[in-house]
C-alpha cells in the first residue's frame, strides 16, 4: 500500500491538446481508498473550464480535422492509440489500482487488455459501417447515411475508470465526434493519461478533452451546456435522472444512460451435482471488484431443495476471499471506494441482522491500514422485501433466496425496478430459453456469469438505463445521427 503513482500522472485538466490548471486554480483532494490518505490535488473544473473544453471540441469538430477525414485515416490513428495503451499498460494498471483501489491483478489481466481490445475493435469497425439506399421508384434515390453527432460529453464512473471510458470513446471517436470526458471525482487520473496518449497517437487537438472536477459542478455544467450534442453517462440512477433534467433544461441533447442493477442469478435443481463450480462462479459474480459493479450478481435465487448446501459452499468461498492491499497480486478484493461506501454497506448488513436474516461474514476489516475494507458477506434467511434484497448496495454483499417453481423464480427475478443483467443455471435448454426470455434485463447469461464481449451490446431495462448501449456495433447509435438524402431524378 506504499507504492507511489507513476511520475507521468497528471492532475490538471486536458483541453485542446494540453494540460491546464482550472481557470480559477481550484483543486480537490483525491484520496487513496486503501489508506485513506490524500494522493494528490486534482484540478476542480468549473463551468468556465467546461466552456473552454466544449469550445475546443466544437472548433475541432467544425474544422473537420477528425470528423471529416477518411475513415481509413481515423482507423490508423485509433490503432496507434491502442498500441500506445498496450505499451503503457503496466503504468495504466498501476494508476487505476492506486486511484480506485482495484486489485492490480484485475487491472493487469482484465481491465487494460479490455481497453486495448475495445479501441482496436472500434478502429476496425470504422470502415465497415455502411449506409443504405432505400427502395424507391425510378424517379428518386433515397440515401440513408450516418454522420457524427458532434460534441459528445462522456461521464464515466469510478469503479471501472478505464473499461467504461474505452466503451464510450471507442465508438464516439471512431464515428468522428469530438469528446469532453468528465471522469469520476473518486478515480480521475487514468482518463487524463488516456487523453495524452490519444494526442501522441495523432488525434488532433481539441478532439479529446478531459475536465476533472466535482459532479455537481463540472458534471452539471457539461449536462447543461447548449453546445453539447450527446451525453453518454454510466453511474447511479440518481445522477442519471439529473442528466435527463439537464437535457430538458438546455438543448434537449440526446442522453444515453447505463445505471445500476440488482441482478438475479437463478440456480435450478437439475444443477445439484455442480454446486461447487456454480458457487465459485457466483462468488465471482457477487464479489468481483468488491461488489462495486452495476451488473454484480447480488441476488441469488436457488431451488429450495439445494439452497442450504449452496449457501454453505458460497459462505465458505466468501470467507476464503483474500481482502487486502490492491497492489498485492494475490489480493482478490480491494477496499471500497470511500469511507461512506464502507459505512453504507455495514448499515445494510446490520439492518439485515435486525430483520432476522443470517449473515455469513461481513464487517469492517484491516482497520490499521486506514483504508475502507469490508469482508464479503452472504445473507440468508431473508425476505424478498428486505432492503438488502431490493437496493443496490454496491459492496461485497449477496442475498440468497429460495424458490420452488420456475414461475416463482421468474417472479422473484423480475421483482425489481432494475433490469441490467441476469444469469440462469440449468441443463434444460427449454427452461433456459423460457426463463431468459421472461426476465426483463438487457443481458441474460446462461450457465455462467457474463456480460458478453465487445461484439454484444450492454445496456438495461427499467431504471438500469436507456437511450443507447455500450459495446457492439449498436454503440454507434449513441454517437451518430441518421440523415436521409432524397434525390429527385430530373
Amino acid at each position: 500500500m506504499t507504492a507511489t503513482l507513476p511520475t507521468t500522472v497528471q492532475t490538471r485538466a486536458y483541453v485542446d491538446g494540453r494540460f491546464v490548471d482550472a481557470v480559477d486554480g481550484s483543486t480537490f483532494d483525491n484520496v487513496n481508498p486503501a489508506t485513506g490518505a490524500v494522493l494528490n490535488a486534482v484540478a476542480a473544473c468549473s463551468e468556465r473550464d467546461v466552456d473552454a473544453a466544449v469550445a475546443a471540441a466544437r472548433s475541432a469538430f467544425d474544422a473537420g480535422t477528425w470528423s471529416r477525414i477518411a475513415p481509413a485515416e481515423r482507423k490508423a490513428v485509433l490503432l496507434r492509440f491502442a498500441q500506445l495503451i498496450e505499451e503503457n499498460a503496466a503504468e495504466l494498471a498501476l494508476i487505476d489500482a492506486i486511484d480506485a483501489g482495484k486489485p492490480i491483478s484485475d487491472c493487469n489481466d482484465l481491465d487494460i487488455p479490455d481497453v486495448v481490445l475495445t479501441i482496436r475493435w472500434y478502429a476496425e469497425a470504422i470502415d465497415k459501417m455502411f449506409g443504405k439506399v432505400s427502395p424507391t421508384g425510378t424517379d428518386n434515390v433515397g440515401l440513408v447515411v450516418r454522420e457524427p453527432a458532434g460534441v459528445v460529453g462522456i461521464v464515466v464512473p469510478w469503479n471501472f475508470p478505464s473499461n467504461t471510458l474505452s466503451w464510450k470513446i471507442g465508438p464516439a471517436l471512431a464515428a468522428g465526434n469530438s469528446v469532453v470526458v468528465k471522469p469520476a471525482e473518486l478515480s480521475p487520473l487514468s482518463a487524463l493519461r488516456y487523453a495524452e496518449l490519444a494526442t501522441q497517437a495523432g488525434i488532433p487537438d481539441g478532439v479529446f478533452n478531459v475536465v476533472p472536477g466535482l459532479g455537481h459542478v463540472a458534471g452539471k455544467a457539461l449536462g447543461l451546456h447548449a453546445d453539447v450534442d450527446v451525453i453518454s453517462f454510466t453511474g447511479s440512477t440518481e445522477v442519471g435522472r439529473m442528466f435527463l433534467r439537464y437535457a430538458a433544461d438546455s438543448n434537449l441533447k440526446q442522453i444515453a444512460l447505463e445505471m445500476g442493477g440488482k441482478s438475479p442469478q437463478i440456480v435450478f435443481a437439475d444443477m445439484a451435482d455442480e454446486l461447487d463450480s456454480i458457487a465459485e462462479d457466483l462468488a465471482g459474480a457477487a464479489f468481483w471488484n468488491g461488489g462495486q459493479n452495476c451488473s454484480a450478481g447480488s441476488r441469488i435465487l436457488v431451488h429450495r431443495s439445494i439452497k442450504d448446501a449452496f449457501v454453505d459452499k458460497l459462505a465458505a468461498l466468501a470467507a476464503a476471499r483474500r481482502v487486502g492491499d490492491p497492489l498485492d497480486p494475490s489480493t482478490e478484493i480491494g477496499p471500497l471506494i470511500e469511507a461512506s461506501a464502507r459505512d453504507r454497506v455495514l448499515r445494510y448488513l446490520e439492518a439485515a441482522r435486525s430483520d432476522g436474516a443470517t449473515v455469513h461474514g461481513g464487517g469492517a476489516i484491516l482497520p490499521d491500514t486506514g483504508g475502507f475494507f469490508v469482508a464479503p458477506a452472504v445473507v440468508d434467511d431473508v425476505s424478498p422485501a428486505s432492503a438488502v434484497v431490493r437496493d443496490e448496495i454496491f459492496g461485497p454483499v449477496v442475498a440468497v433466496l429460495g424458490f420452488d417453481t420456475e414461475e416463482e423464480a421468474v417472479a422473484l427475478a423480475n421483482d425489481t425496478e432494475y433490469g441490467l443483467a441476469a444469469n440462469v443455471w440449468t441443463r434444460d435448454v427449454n427452461v433456459a430459453l423460457r426463463v431468459a426470455k421472461a426476465i426483463r434485463a438487457g443481458t441474460v447469461a446462461v450457465n455462467g456469469f457474463s456480460e458478453g464481449d465487445i461484439s454484444t451490446p450492454f445496456g438495461g431495462f427499467g431504471i438500469s438505463g436507456f437511450g443507447g448501449h455500450d459495446k457492439g456495433l449498436e454503440a454507434f447509435d449513441q454517437y451518430t445521427e441518421l440523415k436521409t438524402i432524397w434525390i429527385s431524378i430530373r
